[in-house]
């Protein structure tokens, strides 16, 4: 490895890129506008005057979010804070670079500019004989593609479980808000104790001299988890006494943010625990299920923010937190939907067990690659990025496997569960939505089978249900029709066992 200054190997030729405002984005377009914000594509245009097809590849820096992207296609580049940086390609690989920029922790300054201090980086680049090593390059580019698509597919799938989720409560329960289904609507005070939380005055350092109760504050309601994180701050015994503290199934909600999209963020307590005033918390009665709580509030939270102050300060109160009014079914019903989320809650787990792994994985095999630490030898280089293909520097990161699609409509598979002459009419309906959800990726029958039985189990894990011999035939009759009737196209043929289609829209369709 030897180190080069950043002005060395990347060269800014912003100043040759012409820059759009967020004003004139499009939401369709022949070309991309990549600007310095988190998402990948901002916007589009068809004005092939403002596009640079020249320059690439480059990496795109957000001078104010620190955002890098790696670009190998004619581009436009947002006005705001957007950085095109070239790499001198005798010296190194553009995505070598990009992925070696992103390992790099650069000083965070607010909103002010950030691109002085990426600038003072050095960048480590291997040698061989006494030139760059294009091989080695490309192998660490590759080997961090790998595993980052291997991050963003576990990301999907956990997002996917929480689409499922939300859909089955809505059709379990219809939607909250409208109340379709003319459930009770009490006011909150009804469903359990309500309290709001407390901070034990400081100027006694007895009160927080121990670590008898954890204190939870909003930054352990993450939003996305069913249970409180663990608090980094506790209270002692004495502290404890002076504290509001709620038991196990209490839901705490972020009741006071600066901002209102944190307001009504909400996660359950599976252990005692004390709160600050931040936090309302309700403590469940005996007609009200913890998890049914939980997923009433995550689908209710635009309504329940609605109630808050409209000042800087966004405040909702004790008082105006309890006459909020929202849907409670039976606890019959509660207790079922309940199941449902500890299967999928089950899932999860295991599913952000192994993005953590991975993303440790990440970390680990960047520090060692970047400072020479790897054996690369064994790694192959796909012959597409070899150090004398035009494609070297214009490969892409190993994009992720579609992730699960979503199967709706419970009452077609419960119908299927009771009369086996059901499964016909239920799989034909699901073929129907599962295609149109995969647009142009590949069609799997074995994939397509997985997600019905995985459907199956978490939505009525109590109920036996086996799709039986003939549902592999019944699933190649209905793609065959389908090829027939011109709605599918056959790609990638390789056996009768294993048809993989791709959705082909009418011709007429398209055109219009």
């Amino acid at each position: 490895m030897k180190s080069h200054r950043f002005s060395e190997v990347v060269t800014d030729v912003t100043a040759q890129f012409t820059k759009i405002k967020a004003s004139d984005y499009q939401r369709q377009g022949q070309y991309k506008i990549i600007d310095q914000g988190k998402g990948p594509v901002a916007g589009y245009t068809d004005d092939v005057r403002l596009v640079n097809g020249k320059l690439l590849p480059v990496v795109v820096f957000g001078d104010h979010t620190r955002a890098l992207k790696y670009v190998d296609e004619p581009i436009a580049l947002g006005a705001d804070g957007a950085k095109a940086l070239w790499v001198n390609p005798d010296l190194a690989s553009a995505r070598y670079v990009y992925y070696y920029l992103r390992s790099v922790q650069i000083k965070e300054a607010g909103y002010s500019r950030h691109f002085k201090f990426l600038k003072e980086v050095e960048i480590p680049i291997p040698f061989k004989d006494g030139a760059p090593d294009f091989d080695d390059q490309i192998r660490i580019a590759h080997l961090l593609g790998k595993v980052e698509g291997l991050i963003a597919q576990r990301k999907q799938h956990l997002q996917q479980l929480d689409d499922l989720l939300k859909s089955v409560f809505l059709e379990m329960f219809g939607d909250p808000v409208r109340n379709e289904k003319r459930w009770d609507k009490p006011a909150l005070k009804a469903f359990g104790k309500i309290s709001t939380g407390n901070t034990p005055p400081r100027n006694d350092p007895a009160n927080y001299d121990g670590d008898f109760i954890e204190w939870i504050k909003t930054d352990n309601i993450t939003g996305d988890a069913v249970f409180v994180t663990p608090a980094i701050e506790h209270l002692s015994e004495v502290g404890a006494k002076k504290a509001r503290t709620v038991t196990n199934g209490a839901l705490l909600v972020a009741c006071i943010a600066g901002s209102v999209e944190s307001i009504g963020r909400a996660s359950l307590t599976d252990r005692t625990l004390s709160f600050n005033q931040q936090i309302n918390a309700i403590q469940p009665g005996e007609d009200v299920n913890p998890l049914y709580l939980y997923g009433l509030f995550k689908l209710s939270r635009a309504y329940i923010q609605r109630h808050a102050t409209k000042g800087m300060k966004k405040i909702l109160t004790k008082g105006d937190f309890e006459k909020i009014k929202l849907i409670k079914p039976p606890i019959e019903i509660q207790n079922d939907f309940a199941v449902v989320v500890e299967k999928i809650e089950g899932i999860k787990s295991r599913y952000q067990q192994t993005l953590s792994d991975l993303e440790a994985l990440y970390a680990a095999l960047s520090h060692a690659a970047f400072k020479g630490g790897l054996d690369l030898s064994r790694v192959r280089v796909p012959e597409s990025l070899a150090p004398n293909s035009n494609e070297m520097n214009s490969a892409q990161s190993l994009q992720p496997e579609a992730a699960a699609l979503l199967l709706y409509e419970t009452k077609i598979l419960l119908a299927a569960i009771d009369d086996r002459e059901k499964i016909k009419p239920m799989l034909n309906h699901w073929l129907g939505t599962y295609t149109e959800q995969l647009g142009e990726k590949a069609f799997s029958i074995d994939e397509f089978i997985r997600e019905v039985k995985t459907r199956a189990e978490v939505t009525f894990p109590d109920r036996e249900f086996d799709l039986g011999a003939d549902a592999y035939d019944l699933i190649k009759a209905w793609v065959f029709d389908a090829l027939r009737a011109g709605r599918l196209e056959q790609v990638y043929p390789n056996s009768d066992d294993d048809i993989r289609v791709a959705l082909r829209k009418p011709r007429a369709a398209a055109e219009g």
